[in-house]
C-alpha cells in the first residue's frame, strides 16, 4: 500500500506502520511520527515551491516534524527532508532514520538501528544509548563534541566502510525526498569527510580501535 498526503498531519502520523506500507507526506507533521513502527517507509518533505526549502539548503532545514518521533520503533525507514524536534528516536531498536536537524536528547536509550542527522543536533545526544549507531554531518568544527552524552557513547571519525554506508544512505535520502541539503553534501563529499562523525557505544568503539591496532601490527 502506498499513500500520499498533503498538508499538516496531527499526532502520531505513521504510528505502528508495518512491512509493505509506504506513507509520503508533502507538508509537516506533529509529534510522534513513526511511533512504534516495525517496518515500511515514511517520507516527509516540504512542497517544492516552499521558500524554506531553498533557504534550508544553506541555513539549516525547515522544521517538518515535532517531538519524540520514532519512539520505540523496531524497524522500517523514516526520511525527513527537514529538522525534527526533541527526543528523536528514543528507544529505537531497529529503524533507519535520516533527518536534517534534531533537538535535545536525540537517540536517548537507543538499542539498535541507524540515525543520520544532516545538520545541527541539540544537547545530550546518545544519553543511555547502548546499541545502534548515529552519523552526524556538522560543518562547524568540534561543535558536536560538546553536545554528546559521553557516559555510554563516543564520537569518532567514520572508518572507510562506515563512510561507504553513510554515502549510500544519503543518496537514498536524496532519492526519496529530493533533499537539497543531502544533495549539497554529496557535491562536497570528499571535502566533507572531516565534518562527519560516527556516534557509537563505547564498547563498539573499543572493538574498532582494537581491530585497527591488529591490522597495524600485522603490517
Amino acid at each position: 500500500a502506498r499513500l500520499r498526503f498533503e498538508g499538516s498531519a496531527g499526532q502520531s502520523f505513521g504510528a505502528f506502520v508495518t512491512h509493505g506500507v509506504e506513507l509520503e507526506l508533502v507538508g509537516e507533521a506533529n509529534d510522534y511520527v513513526g511511533k512504534g513502527m516495525g517496518g515500511g517507509t515514511i517520507v516527509v518533505r516540504p512542497p517544492a515551491n516552499d521558500a524554506s526549502v531553498v533557504q534550508g539548503s544553506a541555513a539549516g532545514s525547515p522544521v517538518l516534524a515535532g517531538n519524540t518521533c520514532l519512539y520505540g520503533a523496531t524497524g522500517g525507514e523514516l526520511f525527513v527532508a527537514g529538522s525534527v524536534g526533541e527526543r528523536f528516536a528514543v528507544r529505537n531498536s531497529g529503524a533507519l532514520a535520516i533527518v536534517e536537524g534534531v533537538g535535545d536528547h536525540c537517540c536517548e536509550y537507543m538499542t539498535g538501528g541507524t540515525v543520520v542527522v544532516l545538520g545541527r543536533v541539540g544537547s545530550n545526544l546518545g544519553a543511555g544509548m547502548t546499541g545502534g549507531q548515529a552519523f552526524v554531518w556538522d560543518p562547524e568544527a568540534e561543535r558536536l563534541m560538546s553536545r554528546i552524552n559521553t557516559d555510554l557513547v563516543e564520537a569518532i571519525r567514520p572508518e572507510p566502510d562506515a563512510l561507504v554506508e553513510l554515502r549510500w544512505l544519503v543518496e537514498r535520502h536524496v532519492e526519496r525526498t529530493e533533499s537539497l541539503r543531502g544533495a549539497e553534501l554529496l557535491k562536497v563529499w570528499d571535502q566533507a569527510t572531516e565534518q562527519l562523525w560516527h556516534i557509537l557505544p563505547r564498547e563498539r568503539v573499543r572493538r574498532i580501535e582494537g581491530g585497527a591496532a591488529r591490522q597495524v601490527s600485522a603490517l
